[in-house]
Parts: structure tokens; C-alpha cells; sequence
């Protein structure tokens, strides 16, 4: 059963490995708490949340579709299983389900490091800005991207 505890240790590990060249420590610590906000758990019972098992039938990969602002949100991948396509396939599930809604375009603000990940799924930079992280009680360095599908 995918419980917000196994979304948010997929989640934390995601960004505690992926963010750590693009971020101080400090913030990473404090982006990443042991226990999510209630949002986090609202945000997945309300809208198309997309969950990968790895070999062991356990959760590895997440991410889900904002319904309300139509876009890509918390797509996460254990370290461990970075590069086997898993990332793509949540994409990919993503961009089925936002057209099957009915969106035509597709927008999401991505970590540094991520760019690349989502240029090689066809989207592209708008602007680079600056996102209030109440969490990580900072601003962070985010990437604006869309996608026409």
C-alpha cells in the first residue's frame, strides 16, 4: 500500500542525492523534513498521482499531475534507480493523462540538476526564477519549463 511516508522517503532521498551540487546543505536539510506538510498529502489524493514499483514491488518512482495549474509535479526517483527509465515512464504517464484531460500544454518548475531530464522529454526552458520554499525557509533557483502537447 503506497502510504505518504514511502512518497515522501522516495521524495527526500530524490532530492537529499539529486540536489546536493545546486544547493547548500542547509537548505537540503530543511526542504527535506522527516514528516511532509498536509498539502503534500492533499495534493496526491486530489489530483493523477503515478507511482513505479521497482523489482521488489515496492514504490521507486512518483510524480503526479496538478490538475488545477496543469503541471508536472514531484517527480522523484530512488538514487538507486536513476538511469533505468523510470523517471520517463512517470513522464510519459503524465503527458497521457494531461491529455486525456483535455491540457494542451504542460508547465513545471524544475531543480537545476533536473533540466536536462526534462529537455530530453521535449521541454523547454522559459525562465530561470526564484521559488519561496516555505519548507526549505528560502528562495530556491528553479527552472520554468513547458511542453505543447
Amino acid at each position: 500500500m503506497l502510504t505518504t511516508t514511502t512518497t515522501t522517503n522516495i521524495r527526500n532521498q530524490a532530492i537529499r542525492h539529486g540536489c546536493k551540487g545546486c544547493y547548500d546543505v542547509v537548505v537540503i536539510e530543511a526542504w527535506t523534513p522527516g514528516v511532509m506538510p498536509e498539502g503534500y498529502r492533499t495534493a496526491i489524493a486530489s489530483n493523477p498521482f503515478f507511482v513505479i514499483d521497482g523489482p521488489d514491488n515496492r514504490p521507486v518512482a512518483t510524480g503526479f499531475l496538478d490538475l488545477s495549474a496543469g503541471s508536472v509535479e514531484a517527480v522523484f526517483t530512488l538514487p538507486e534507480y536513476l538511469g533505468k527509465g523510470l523517471g520517463s515512464l512517470i513522464i510519459d504517464a503524465i503527458k497521457d493523462e494531461a491529455r486525456r484531460q483535455g491540457f494542451k500544454e504542460l508547465i513545471l518548475s524544475s531543480t537545476p540538476n533536473a533540466q536536462s531530464f526534462y529537455e530530453k522529454h521535449a521541454f523547454t526552458l522559459i525562465s530561470e526564477s526564484l521559488y519561496p520554499s516555505s519548507l526549505a525557509q528560502t528562495e530556491l533557483r528553479c527552472m520554468d519549463m513547458s511542453i505543447k502537447l
